[in-house]
């Protein structure tokens, strides 16, 4: 992992030298991927680029928030169980933790100042710092929240901690004349919260997002039916 990182995009803008602390890591690098796949889909005239989103599950959910926080031309996001360095609130001691994140398997993902918040700093010295921001970001553009059963797909990836990302960016969507869910208790028997600009839905199966492309399909709606290019 550590040659990787000095190749790719990562390595060409260092000259395949090591990271400095303020680097991007591997969820940066693929989001301006898909920044450079929608700099081709605005020059296909098959393609109507006012209308492209963006989608992942897991570690792609991550690199998929990213992606959209950053490129305001991305029109909407479907953001599957994305968890901790995602969409889950960083100071909830539940799930996974920045300690796991800042694992061998996982730190290449973030810039290595992130790493100092799993010791000796903790995420309190975030301060004000937390992943609702990423949605925020992404204000005032749609964006579904995904997440599977907490039973059946493992109570680490903390689907409350995503939903509460959505009730903390909403003050930003409603500034800017959007609505986030309309509610802020989470909610139960699988409910879809499709009213507003953020949505979010917790669907019966495991850590995947197909339970859940009906529902988003219907958000997506509408914003994007009868529209004119």
């Amino acid at each position: 992992m550590v040659l990787s990182l000095r190749e790719g995009i990562i390595g060409l803008v260092n000259k395949g030298q090591p990271r400095k602390l303020d680097d991007w890591g591997t969820l940066r690098a693929w989001a301006w991927g898909a920044s450079r796949a929608l700099d081709y889909f605005e020059t296909d005239p098959d393609v109507d680029e006012d209308r492209v989103g963006i989608e992942g599950l897991s570690r792609y959910g991550k690199a998929a928030i990213v992606t959209y926080a950053y490129d305001p031309r991305f029109a909407i996001g479907f953001i599957g169980s994305s968890g901790a360095g995602g969409t889950k609130i960083l100071r909830r001691e539940y799930g996974e933790q920045v300690e796991n994140l800042a694992s061998s398997a996982e730190y290449h993902w973030f810039a290595p100042n992130f790493i100092k918040y799993a010791g000796p700093l903790t995420p309190n010295d975030l301060l004000r710092v937390d992943a609702h921001q990423l949605i925020a970001m992404a204000a005032p553009r749609p964006v579904f929240i995904s997440s599977g059963d907490p039973e059946v797909e493992g109570k680490w990836i903390d689907a409350k901690g995503m939903f509460l990302s959505n009730v903390h960016a909403a003050p930003v969507y409603k500034l800017l004349g959007k609505n986030g869910m309309g509610t802020t208790e989470y909610p139960t028997d699988h409910k879809a919260l499709l009213e507003g600009d953020i949505a979010f839905r917790e669907h019966r199966g495991g850590h995947t997002v197909v339970p859940n492309w009906p529902y988003f399909i219907e958000f997506a709606c509408k914003y994007f039916t009868n529209k004119e290019k």
